[in-house]
């Protein structure tokens, strides 16, 4: 998928949960970044193989077992730096190997300590590009978004899907957060932006703002509605 002259996007899912780890890379040098590498370094290894790809950083939107889990393995093998989410989201990242055990693919992932947090209004660099990073807890305390408006593309980890947004029922998770988060936070960005989301197909916020039955504008105004009166 190519997203402009210089960058180019290549979706993997992975894990048992499909989440949608991105490889987003120079198409000149072939430096890259993934972005949510919830487990299978190896198949991760594999598509960058094919393609060339000399790994820089490694990118997370917030600390859950299928989107952070690859991480600590591949900062071994790579000897590359993994950044994010917000501080916030450490707890989660501290339990990853229980987790998985949990759901019964223990060995799937590794707690990991980023080696830098972030937080609302950071930058993180590829190829001289910059994308922008806003912290959008609901989902999970500690999550944030990673985005670029010339692109017109953001990664928006567990915020939003195509019609539906984050599960909040988690521990520290937040619904009326997490709605604060997109209104405020991403509906901003402008409508034309595309998003690659988790889990799922890619997106617009446009599209979300028309008919997404959680935060169409028609259903916040609604909720904001009926939240606000004396009775």
């Amino acid at each position: 998928m190519g997203l402009m002259a210089r960058l180019d996007l290549k979706l993997l899912p992975v894990t048992p949960f499909a989440q949608n780890c991105s490889l987003l890379y120079d198409v000149e040098t072939k430096e890259g970044v993934l972005i949510d590498p919830g487990g299978e370094p190896e198949k991760l290894k594999a598509a960058m193989d094919e393609i060339g790809i000399t790994l820089k950083e490694i990118w997370l939107t917030h600390g859950h077992l299928d989107h952070a889990g690859g991480a600590q393995t591949l900062r071994e093998d790579f000897g590359i730096k993994v950044i994010g989410p917000h501080k916030d989201d450490q707890f989660w990242m501290d339990d990853i190997e229980q987790h998985w055990a949990r759901y019964g693919h223990a060995g799937m992932g590794r707690n990991v300590v980023p080696d830098r947090y972030l937080k609302d209004g950071d930058e993180l660099e590829l190829s001289g590009v910059t994308f922008k990073v806003a912290h959008t807890p609901g989902h999970t305390p500690g999550h944030v978004v990673i985005y670029n408006q010339t692109m017109k593309i953001a990664f928006v980890g567990d915020v939003l899907f195509r019609g539906s947004i984050g599960r909040t029922d988690f521990p520290k998770g937040d619904h009326a957060q997490l709605i604060n988060s997109i209104t405020t936070k991403l509906w901003p960005l402008g409508s034309d932006m595309r998003f690659v989301p988790g889990h799922g197909p890619m997106g617009t916020f446009g599209a979300e703002r028309i008919d997404n039955p959680y935060v169409a504008d028609d259903v916040v105004k609604h909720s904001q509605a009926n939240t606000s009166g004396p009775g």
